[in-house]
């Protein structure tokens, strides 16, 4: 039942979350799509980063190679530093009204994920580089001594352990995600905050309309580290095992 004539902030609450529900839901949901794609493609993208920065460079490796990575480690060192050093607000506005300035054209959602994208994938590549270099460097020994190549080492050996390593970090980095997309408002992304902007002008309640919004995304980073928490306690297996060896020998 819709509040009527609403007289204290808690009523004016109550008011704006029933009659602009459905605004307020669209918000919510474009800022989870927002954050998801942004985090998911994000960590690829970190993924890539981080393999590139930790590669190293050997005296047996061809020109081409060479310069090649040299080229990219360069160009990555580059893109992280900038997007690590800049606020994201500026970064939205710069990718947004500089890509338009081409004459390219693009909405401001895509717009929005692109910067999410960007801003992942330079904290990420530094989080995988961290997770790779975490791993002791006995296992790839190990496994170059039983014939397996770089490549194969860094897939089946490195990466699954340092996946398991940087989860809590990629957890932190969708919450963070989750919560920075309010600074997509200013490239008029139509996400939570905006729209508790848009209701609050209506009746000159600001201050109850943002209170409705930081219910939501209180709500959403509370569900969502439970899960990541559960997620994590499960990938780390049971602890409550014996080795084989262990045993036999207390038989």
């Amino acid at each position: 039942m819709l509040v009527e004539n609403p007289s204290n902030s808690l009523e004016w609450m109550i008011f704006l979350a029933q009659k602009y529900a459905s605004m307020f839901i669209k918000g919510t949901w474009l800022t989870l799509e927002i954050a998801v794609i942004g985090t998911l493609v994000g960590f690829v993208l970190g993924y890539i980063v981080g393999l590139v920065n930790d590669a190293k460079i050997s005296e047996g490796d061809n020109v081409f190679k060479k310069l090649l990575m040299r080229l990219l480690k360069i160009i990555f060192t580059v893109y992280v530093e900038i997007f690590r050093d800049t606020p994201m607000i500026v970064q939205a506005m710069i990718v947004y009204y500089g890509i338009k300035m081409l004459g390219v054209e693009m909405t401001p959602v895509f717009a929005g994920i692109v910067v999410t994208v960007l801003n992942t994938g330079a904290y990420m590549g530094e989080t995988v580089r961290a997770g790779i270099g975490s791993i002791d460097m006995g296992q790839r020994e190990g496994a170059w001594a039983m014939g397996m190549s770089p490549f194969k080492t860094m897939l089946y050996v490195v990466l699954p352990q340092a996946f398991k390593n940087i989860i809590p970090e990629m957890a932190n980095t969708f919450l963070t995600n989750l919560k920075m997309t309010s600074v997509l408002n200013v490239i008029a992304v139509q996400e939570l905050f905006m729209a508790a902007k848009t209701v609050g002008g209506n009746y000159y309640k600001y201050f109850e309309s943002y209170l409705v919004i930081a219910v939501i995304y209180f709500v959403l980073c509370f569900v969502f580290d439970k899960i990541f928490k559960f997620i994590e306690k499960k990938m780390q297996g049971k602890t409550d095992y014996a080795l084989a060896i262990e045993y036999m020998d207390n038989q």
